[in-house]
Formats: C-alpha cells, sequence, structure tokens
C-alpha cells in the first residue's frame, strides 16, 4: 500500500466514525467529507483533492468602531478564499457572533462546489465579521462595514473577489462597502459586489431568486418522481428570504404549502397555507405564528410532518442522527446551507428519502449574482423578465446534468452533484497545472 492510498484509507475510517457521532459538524468538516465521498465516484488524481482540502487563503483582520456612546469596540473579520481556477472568487459576508475562520473556509469550499455546479466562471469564498448585528445601530453597522471593507480591500475586487449578502448582511450593507471600496479606487466600482439594490447597479430579481430556485428544483424533483404538483404537500422550516420566496412561488404554481416556520415554531393546515397572507421576516419579523391556521407545530415538529417534500431553509445541521428516523416527508430538498449532518444523510439513503442537496437548490442567489457581475461590467441593465428567464434556464440546464449523474451512476443527488462540480474543477485544474 503506498503512502497516498494508506492515508486516504485512515482519513475515510476517521470520516465514517465522525460522521456516526451524534455531534453537530462544521461546515468545514461537513465540506471535506463531501469532497472525499465524492471523489471515490472519480477517477481523479488524489494531489488535486489534496489541493481542495485547504483554502488558498485566509485574511484575518481586526475591524475597530466606534459606538454611538463614543466608546471604541474592536471585532474580528475574515475573508477565506477555497479556490479561483474558474474564475474570481465569490461569496457571501455575514455579520453573526458565531463567525469563525473554518466556519468561512468550510462556506468557502461550498461556494466553489456550487459555482461549478452551475457551471459559473467563479471559485468559491465566504467571509465575516464576528458580531451580533442586532447589538448594532444603522450608524454602527454601516461603520463596521466601512472599516472591514478598508481592511479587506486588498483581497476584493470585481476580477479578483466578489462579495455578496449573507445572513446578518443585506443590499444596504453591501452598498456601504462598494461606496467605500469605490472611494478608495477614487472611481465608482460597482462590480466590487452583487446583492447591491438596483438603483446603483444591483440586479433585478436578486433578493429572491435563492427562493426563486429551490421553488424550481422543488417543481423539478416532484415532476421526477412522478408526482402532481397540484397535490404534492410541502413543508417549509424558515420563512426568510428563501423560504417565504420558494413557498410563494411553489403556492402560485398550484403545490399545497401546509406548514412553514419562523425561529419561534410555525403553522400547520392540511388543506394549505394563504402564504401571501403570511409576512416573511424581512417584512414582519417573527410574525409566522401571528398568522390564523388550525394547528401550530414547533421546528422541530415541522421537520417530521408527513408530507410530499420538505424544505429546511432556516439553518444548518437541523436533520440529524437523532430525528432522521423520524422524518416522514417523501423528498427533502435543501433550502439552507448545509441543513443535513452527514449521520442523518446516511440514514436518508438507508430509508431511500432522496434529498436534493443545498449546492444545486439555493444556488439561484450566486446565478443572479453572476447576473449582476455582467450588468456590471457592461454596465447594462437587464428587465426582470430576464432575470427570470435566465435563471430557469440555468437551473433546468444545471438540473437535467445532476439528474443524468443520478441516473446513470447509481448514486445519491448529493453525490451527483459532487461529481459534476468536482470534475469539472479538476479538469480545470489538470488543465492550468501546477504553478511554478
Amino acid at each position: 500500500m503506498t503512502m497516498a492510498s494508506k492515508s486516504d484509507s485512515t482519513r475515510d475510517e476517521s470520516d465514517d466514525e465522525a460522521a456516526d457521532s451524534t455531534e453537530p459538524e462544521s461546515a468545514l468538516e461537513t465540506a471535506r467529507r463531501q469532497l472525499y465521498h465524492a471523489a471515490t465516484h472519480l477517477d481523479i488524481d488524489q494531489n488535486i483533492v489534496e489541493r481542495l482540502k485547504h483554502p488558498k487563503k485566509v485574511h484575518e483582520v481586526t475591524v475597530p468602531i466606534e459606538r454611538d456612546d463614543g466608546t471604541v469596540e474592536v471585532f474580528t473579520g475574515y475573508r477565506a478564499q477555497h479556490d479561483s481556477v474558474r474564475g474570481p472568487y465569490k461569496g457571501g459576508l455575514r455579520y453573526h457572533p458565531e463567525v469563525t475562520r473554518d466556519e468561512c473556509v468550510g462556506l468557502g469550499m461550498w461556494m466553489t462546489w456550487k459555482c461549478a455546479v452551475m457551471d459559473l466562471p467563479f471559485g468559491g469564498a465566504k467571509g465575516g465579521v464576528a458580531v451580533n448585528p442586532k447589538e448594532l445601530s444603522s450608524a454602527e453597522k454601516e461603520r463596521l462595514t466601512r472599516r472591514f471593507a478598508q481592511e479587506i480591500r486588498g483581497a476584493i475586487g470585481p476580477t479578483v473577489d466578489i462579495p455578496a449578502p449573507d445572513m446578518g448582511t443585506n443590499p444596504q450593507t453591501m452598498a456601504w462597502l462598494m461606496d467605500a471600496y469605490s472611494m478608495q479606487e477614487g472611481e465608482t466600482i460597482p462590480g466590487v459586489v452583487t446583492g447591491k439594490p438596483p438603483v446603483i447597479g444591483g440586479s433585478k430579481g436578486r433578493d429572491e431568486a435563492p427562493g426563486r430556485s429551490v421553488a424550481i428544483i422543488v417543481r423539478e424533483a416532484i415532476k421526477h418522481y412522478e408526482k402532481d404538483i397540484n397535490e404534492a404537500s410541502v413543508a417549509i422550516q424558515g420563512y426568510g428570504s428563501v423560504g417565504s420566496n420558494a413557498a410563494r412561488l411553489l403556492d402560485d404554481w398550484g403545490a399545497n404549502i401546509v406548514a412553514v416556520s419562523d425561529v419561534n415554531g410555525g403553522v400547520y393546515d392540511t388543506n394549505g397555507l394563504d402564504t401571501h397572507s403570511i409576512p416573511s421576516h424581512h417584512e414582519e419579523p417573527e410574525a409566522v405564528m401571528g398568522h390564523n391556521a388550525p394547528e401550530t407545530v414547533t421546528n422541530a415538529e415541522l421537520l417530521e410532518l408527513d408530507v410530499d417534500v420538505l424544505v429546511p431553509a432556516a439553518l444548518g445541521n437541523v436533520l440529524t442522527a437523532e430525528n432522521a428516523e423520524d422524518v416522514r416527508a417523501d423528498i427533502i430538498v435543501e433550502g439552507a446551507n448545509g441543513p443535513t449532518t452527514s449521520a442523518a444523510d446516511r440514514i436518508f439513503t438507508e430509508r431511500g428519502i432522496p434529498v436534493i442537496p443545498d449546492i444545486l437548490a439555493n444556488a439561484g442567489g450566486v446565478t443572479v449574482s453572476y447576473f449582476e457581475w455582467l450588468q456590471d461590467i457592461n454596465r447594462r441593465t437587464w428587465s426582470l423578465e430576464r432575470v427570470h428567464d435566465e435563471l430557469e434556464e440555468e437551473m433546468l440546464t444545471a438540473w437535467d446534468v445532476v439528474r443524468d449523474e443520478f441516473t446513470d451512476g447509481e448514486v445519491t443527488w448529493r453525490d451527483a452533484a459532487y461529481i459534476v462540480a468536482l470534475s469539472r474543477i479538476a479538469e480545470a485544474h489538470e488543465a492550468r497545472g501546477l504553478w511554478p
């Protein structure tokens, strides 16, 4: 046995033990495990797999800001750049107390796979600041964003690394970041970020794009498993941008949205909810429970409802070894990033429950970010109709490629998506080679 194969064997055994653990796994652990698993289905140079285990760069910066009361507080910010073999780094910036280096690395790896499965000319990155944005005033958030932009200015740019909104950030955050970057460059550079307000170069349809792509993939999955969308029941955990937009679009297409939830719990009606009358988190935070419905459910109970399709669209690691046996959905479509642990994934595979992965289902966000980037570079605005049409085409193309891999390869949907992504990345690495 060679040294390489021996280390691979040892790694696989430790991965199996970790996957069987009931402890929550980090984004980095999950991303690496999925990389290893996909690589076993491909005739791929193990040296490329070794390279993809690690980010190219991780920038860690301190971000001091003056609070409204005159005191100075220092926060820590990160920008993890995983792989750029197919194009500039691309990925969100999040403001959350639990942002860490490893989380950014793991999420950056996911962005690499997501861009590749969608065949976008981007690599993967992720970043953020370890801060609770709810504890900051608007003025403090602006100062934080502008200082963070200055600290990472040398690492980003429209042909280098293009941030976007994520948890705790929004179009206004991107506007501040773009302005701070542009002021230092001496010219307006809208292409440095995506997810901006349309008035300063943002794309129409960007906010609702992740939810729209989830709805498209739910619709195609229902069709693939020979169900009628007009008779399909759908439960959605999370009623933020992704969950609410997916719910309303599926509702418009005839699906029966029987349950939705926010952080406080959910509402349930077997006859179907009027999703347009339930305020999203953006429209009215934590308002789901105020909707008049026959029953209420906890977030844990929603995951175990007897439905055709379950869409976890809130947090990561909500489907675990502890509740996977109790899930009664026929199909799971991941709206959030990493809602299913590896242990739960194994259980769903054993039970024959298909799981359509996040790197395909919620890829509408980065896809419309790509459209926005093109619009910024060309200084030409697309209509909302064109954005919707182009997104539909890109999602269906990606779905067809992943579905063909799933059908032909006797693998899970997640494996199929990763095989498509990894084969494209490996081919690019082989073509470019290793320098020097």
